[in-house]
């Protein structure tokens, strides 16, 4: 039984899950690190953005936060937006492209297309220049270039270590979440979010150092801010039945505006595209149209943190919140278009919530007795166009809850944002994030299920007719055989058996007829490593991999309490026709009871 043991202990096995989990410890701990640095990144982007505010606007040098609609340089708001423009441009020509766009799609093309290598100068370039964009006016939210950050500085850290390409991208993850955990304080939110646009997966050794990573940021938060929300506004009522499922129709409707906007900002930027100059200066033809529209109406300049918290405490009249959904939708839609830095998630609530305010106003004058929210349907507004525009169903639901805690927004919340994903999934076919991505030819998953391989195992799909054949057969023998072209004998390869009938290794049809070594010898001296084998107890998944590692197209299946006994073998061919049942379950509809005989199935 030894011998047999120290036989064994060569063959090549499945790579068992508690070998990986040994490094989920060191990835959290690194997850941990990048999570409290992101929260130290997030006030020092927040600082710079207030002093360029403050310079550009105000002629003061401080780090205050400060809105740039309170200003009072007249016609020069024209001009620093431009100016503001310029110094991006230059810095996108000459330190790097990529810290154009709003952060989230160029780290998800890292993700899918560089193994989640971001070039270490973006956390560099990346905060400074939309620190520079946002403080002229630049009508963006702080989270986007403060999430890139957070995930440029997890890559980093993921390249100056020995990382795989899948931990670099929990790294990447962990720090893109924490961002945004440490700029809203949206712990639950961020994962979510990392989980629907980055990690497209939803394991423990993915969301386990995300979170650590979240908590850490948020940790942060709390110190120099406090535990106060992100957006205070007062307890809202329980909604009627009513109420409900208007908040519902308001989520539809803001979803059906999300499609809408996703394609107009799409359309700009290909307007863009077609200009006959050098894109280095488009962020100062976008700075244009952001200064004039902020000269007429000062509220879409900057980030307008202080729109949301308006229209979330029911401080804004009908005409500003019209004003200010369509004026905020132009003048950010042309500044992203131009490719200037800047993120994407406080327009977009601050769109949605003027809208949904809007449409509640207009139908509690038609239909009074709904009893509807304004508040809640600015929360709802804002809520549904993020998810609608993003298709980030969950983190749009948790993280109106988390920057409002209105429990009672929950139902509303969840009802909204699902007709408004409804909506989206069904009038278009990518998202605000990944539209870019797919037009460079990449394809985005968007939908997350369980590996089939992963949850069917070897004894279902392995062949118990196996064809061996003999150590102490003659090479001239087995050729003979296989020439025949009987039963078994035209397969690519075949297990080896010694004199008592164990495994002794695998031979292939190539080995057997391309050996120059003489026909008399035994069939044994092709053998040349360790075979490799699975159990009927390993999933498909794991004799998939095995396969790949190996470069082999078939392993013998033997029993775990005899590991030399061959009692199958498995090949690619059945790992494909594994998938017929998954086909099966997800497009074959069937009736599996009649009405007919439904009355007789509840006799029984």
């Amino acid at each position: 039984m030894k011998g047999n043991q120290d036989r064994f202990s060569k063959f090549k096995t499945p790579i068992g899950e508690s070998v990986q989990d040994k490094r989920l410890l060191p990835i959290t701990g690194l997850a941990l690190v990048i999570g409290l640095s992101a929260g130290v990144v997030s006030q020092i982007v927040t600082a710079m953005i207030g002093f360029v505010t403050n310079l550009s606007f105000f002629g003061r040098a401080s780090t205050h936060f400060s809105s740039p609609s309170e200003n009072h340089i007249g016609l020069w708001v024209l001009v620093v937006p431009v100016v503001g423009g310029i110094i991006v441009g230059i810095m996108a020509r000459y330190g790097s492209k990529a810290i154009r766009g709003h952060g989230i799609p160029e780290a998800m093309e890292q993700v899918l297309l560089n193994q989640s290598r971001i070039p270490p100068r973006i956390t560099i370039l990346k905060p400074l220049s939309a620190a520079i964009s946002i403080g002229t006016g630049g009508p963006f939210g702080a989270e986007g270039p403060i999430i890139s950050t957070g995930g440029a500085m997890g890559s980093l850290m993921g390249q100056l270590l020995r990382t795989t390409a899948d931990e670099r991208k929990v790294l990447l993850a962990a720090g893109a979440a924490a961002g945004m955990s440490a700029i809203f304080g949206a712990p639950v939110s961020a994962v979510l979010l990392a989980i629907e646009l980055l990690l497209f997966e939803f394991r423990s050794r993915s969301f386990i150092p995300v979170a650590i990573a979240s908590v850490a940021a948020t940790a942060v938060r709390v110190f120099f801010e406090g535990l106060k929300p992100s957006f205070s506004m007062p307890i809202l009522p329980t909604p009627t039945e009513g109420a409900i499922v208007t908040y519902v129709l308001i989520g539809a409707a803001t979803g059906l505006a999300s499609v809408w906007i996703t394609r107009a900002v799409y359309w700009i930027e290909d307007g863009f595209e077609k200009l006959p100059v050098h894109w280095m200066w488009w962020p100062a033809i976008g700075g244009v149209a952001v200064g004039v529209i902020g000269y007429f109406v000062p509220r879409t300049l900057g980030v307008g943190y202080d729109n949301i918290s308006g229209f979330l405490s029911g401080t804004f009249t009908t005409e500003t919140l019209l004003l200010l959904c369509a004026f905020k939708f132009l003048s950010w839609s042309i500044a992203l278009g131009s490719g200037t830095s800047g993120g994407t998630l406080a327009p977009l609530f601050t769109i949605g919530g003027a809208l949904g305010s809007a449409m509640a106003a207009g139908i509690h004058i038609v239909f009074p007795g709904i009893q509807i929210d304004l508040r809640m349907a600015g929360l709802i507004g804002m809520a549904a166009m993020f998810a609608g525009a993003s298709r980030a169903l969950l983190a749009s639901v948790v993280f109106a809850f988390e920057t409002t805690l209105q429990s009672s927004g929950l139902l509303p919340l969840l009802g909204g944002c699902s007709a408004a994903y409804l909506i989206s999934t069904t009038m278009m076919k990518h998202t605000i994030m990944t539209e870019k991505i797919a037009r460079r030819g990449l394809r985005v998953p968007s939908d997350y299920g369980p590996d089939h391989l992963a949850r069917t195992l070897v004894r279902d799909r392995l062949s118990r007719t196996v064809a061996t054949v003999s150590a102490s057969q003659t090479i001239a023998e087995i050729r003979a055989w296989c020439r025949t072209y009987a039963l078994g004998s035209e397969h690519g390869g075949f297990p080896v058996l010694d004199e008592h009938g164990e495994l002794a290794g695998v031979v292939t049809r190539k080995e057997i007829f391309s050996t120059e070594l003489p026909e008399g010898e035994s069939i044994n001296t092709l053998i040349n490593r360790p075979p490799a084998v699975v159990f009927e107890d390993n999933t498909l998944r794991e004799a998939a991999d095995l396969m790949v590692t190996e470069r082999i197209g078939r392993l013998p299946v033997v029993l775990r309490e005899d590991p030399l006994q061959v009692v199958g073998i498995l090949t690619r061919s059945d790992l494909l026709h594994a998938h017929e049942s998954r086909l099966e379950e997800e497009h074959e509809a069937n009736q599996t009871i009649l009405v007919s005989s439904l009355w007789r199935g509840f006799k029984r």
